[in-house]
């Protein structure tokens, strides 16, 4: 049958009908067919370009380190990664069997071994399963298989690439730390991003997974100076991920910027040497770990200038360079006792002991608690009352000085120097017909913040610790018990509640030497170009001056005139000068002639035997009542007039502080000044 008598069939306004629908289903089409070509054509041409093109982060230099004498501590190196690019296997699986099996025997890395996901590099998988994971994610990217090969092992690799499509070694920089433990505790270390700053950081243009980040040390708190900025290019791809082209313009990284520090490695070298001597002595005589840790800390007290910084036990942060191991790690971590990953100069507080009496001194001489002339009698042992059961012997307390027959008349120089324990009991805390009443706690916490106690001193290095000064209020709230004149003897001798880090105890002495002027600690002093220029000057700041009358918001509400200072330096002067000092026989600086000792460099210091019973001690059951163990302290600062250096040693349950941390004082002392003589000597034509 024809349309045409079809069509006549057909009512007519059903055709109608029917062209009808036709019509408006061509203009819906039409319609839909503008928006998305012509209306949405932005939209939809932005989303294939990002199924198009990707944008590729292009990893910037980290900036290095250098000594005060421009020795490198810190630089980047190539190391090789053997990487293999999934997608450009061989078809044939033999070929891609006899691939893995010989580079298998050119890396040591097993063909077939199962094992979880990891991050890239950590050891646990077979090649298989790593080519095979690559695979399933971006089969175009470089997939490394054996990180960090030797540079033989790379160079056969890549001779015999030809052979191995899809095979290639990539060279990717790397931190390295020349000086390595003898500098990691200053220095610090890398590491990947946390999962839980990952979007802190990729805001910022670093790439999780690739890029590192400071951990510890100067690598963190200088972390925005030392990571320069990431470069970025814009790269073509097809649909399984292969790059075909580049983009438009290419951003280039920026090197970060390198730092100079005021570190001396080679007094560095001496300190850590010096103090590990004396730990490994005191440990081999006790027959087992005695010491298990300690600090040596030498600055100039004029600048505030760190020129050496040991903190034992540490770590070889070259293990932990390329990636973390976890085994090396949960070693750091299970050695409680030492605590290598701290820093313990500034993150460990511990009682001060006797070199806390130069606060005291301080003190109660500035507030007229004592005349410099007048003596107290120490009889090696005083007794105070119980304030509320003054009639019962049974309660009263007893204190003793460490030499049990009494030093005698003691005034504040003497005082100083045989640094009597009785003699600032009194002073301090006040004795019943001698002295009423002594500086107290409330004077300890004026005195002690003005000396550098009690509060950050604002070291550029992360995780510095406040230590502690107590108060009234601290104990009734931290243990409920009201304050008695027990706490106050305790704590004007550096024992009892008070904590202080070696940092602190050595910016007390030097605070002294330098005149009463409190100087910020640092360890870096320029911040550097890629080309050595200077680009900041990390100049000398004084947080306060204890003499100059100036009483300036935030800092110590003191006044101390220089007298007073004076009077304390001839004291610790004693220290070393006279033949009844307590570091006399230890920490002298000269040499033994024929007609006796001839002291070459005139020093002052303070010794301190520091007791203590903490969660360790009370394990090992050391924890003796009359008998307790003791920290070994001894901060000094040469010469006597114009001082150029200050020293502080610090021995963890070392017994006395003349005896084991004068010694590592003295032999720091003299690498100095050695080293000066030395350096000297090559300026001069």
């Amino acid at each position: 049958m024809s349309d045409q008598s079809l069509a006549g069939h057909l009512p007519r306004f059903r055709l109608w009908a029917t062209y009808g629908l036709l019509t408006v289903l061509l203009i819906v089409f039409v319609a839909r067919l503008y928006q998305l070509q012509v209306l949405e054509e932005s939209v939809y041409r932005l989303a294939a370009d990002e199924n198009r093109f990707t944008s590729v982060s292009i990893p910037a230099p980290r900036g290095v380190i250098y000594d005060r004498n421009r020795i490198q501590l810190v630089r980047n190196i190539p190391i090789y990664n053997v990487v293999v690019t999934p997608a450009l296997l061989p078809d044939s699986q033999a070929e891609v069997e006899a691939i893995f099996q010989r580079l298998s025997l050119l890396t040591g890395v097993p063909v077939d071994q199962p094992g979880p996901p990891a991050a890239p590099c950590v050891a646990g998988r077979g090649i298989r399963q790593l080519v095979e994971e690559g695979e399933t994610n971006r089969p175009y990217d470089a997939w490394p298989i054996a990180c960090d090969v030797s540079a033989e092992t790379a160079r056969l690799v890549l001779q015999q690439s030809v052979d191995m499509p899809g095979v290639d070694v990539a060279a990717v920089p790397a931190r390295d730390y020349p000086t390595g433990e003898l500098t990691a505790a200053v220095i610090g270390y890398l590491g990947p991003i946390p999962q839980e700053q990952s979007e802190q950081y990729e805001a910022l243009g670093f790439v999780a997974g690739r890029d590192k980040v400071g951990y510890s040390g100067l690598e963190l708190e200088y972390q925005e100076v030392l990571a320069g900025t990431n470069g970025r290019k814009l790269v073509e791809v097809d649909v399984a991920g292969q790059q075909l082209r580049e983009v438009g313009e290419v951003v280039q990284p920026v090197a970060g910027n390198n730092l100079r520090l005021t570190i001396d490695t080679r007094l560095q070298a001496a300190a850590v040497t010096a103090l590990r001597s004396r730990m490994e002595f005191m440990n081999r005589f006790a027959g087992e770990i005695r010491t298990p840790l300690g600090v040596v800390i030498a600055l100039n007290p004029q600048t505030g200038e760190i020129l050496a910084m040991a903190s034992l036990p540490t770590y070889e942060n070259n293990r932990l360079a390329r990636f973390i191991p976890l085994d090396y790690y949960e070693q750091l971590v299970a050695d409680e006792r030492g605590k290598p990953l701290i820093n313990h100069a500034i993150q460990s507080p511990f009682p001060p002991g006797s070199t806390f009496k130069l606060v005291t001194a301080v003190g109660a001489t500035q507030e007229g608690v004592i005349t410099p002339q007048r003596t107290l009698e120490d009889p090696g042992v005083i007794t105070i009352t119980n304030q509320y059961f003054p009639n019962d012997p049974g309660r009263a307390k007893e204190f003793f000085c460490w030499k049990r027959d009494g030093h005698g008349r003691v005034n504040l120089i003497r005082g100083i120097t045989v640094s009597c324990n009785v003699y600032f009991y009194k002073i301090g805390g006040g004795f019943p017909g001698e002295v009423e009443p002594g500086l107290g706690i409330d004077g300890v916490n004026v005195y002690a913040p003005a000396l550098g106690y009690g509060a950050p001193l604002g070291i550029d290095l992360p995780g510095e610790v406040a230590g502690l000064i107590p108060d009234e209020d601290w104990k009734r709230i931290n243990l409920g018990e009201s304050w008695s004149t027990g706490d106050t003897y305790n704590a004007v001798t550096g024992q009892g509640f008070v904590l202080a880090t070696p940092l602190q105890v050595l910016t007390s002495v030097a605070t002294i030497a330098n005149d009463g002027k409190v100087m910020r600690p640092h360890v870096v002093q320029q911040i550097l170009d890629g080309e050595g220029n200077v680009l900041q000057d990390i100049q000398p700041e004084l947080l306060w001056d204890l003499t100059d009358g100036v009483l300036t918001p935030g800092t110590p509400d003191v006044n101390v005139a220089p007298w007073v200072l004076d009077l304390v330096r001839q004291g610790m002067r004693g220290v070393v000068a006279s033949d009844e000092g307590t570091a006399a026989e230890y920490a002298r600086i000269g040499a033994t002639q024929e007609n006796g000792f001839q002291e070459t460099i005139s020093s002052a210091g303070k010794t301190g035997t520091g007791e203590f019973c903490d969660r360790l001690a009370l394990a090992r059951n050391l924890c003796i009542p009359g008998a307790w163990p003791t920290h070994a302290w001894y901060a000094a600062y040469a010469p006597f007039v114009n001082p150029e250096i200050a020293v502080v040693a610090f021995v963890y349950n070392g017994g006395e502080g003349a005896v084991t941390a004068g010694p590592i004082v003295k032999q720091v002392l003299e690498a100095y000044f050695e080293l000066k003589a030395i350096d000297a000597a090559r300026e001069t034509p």
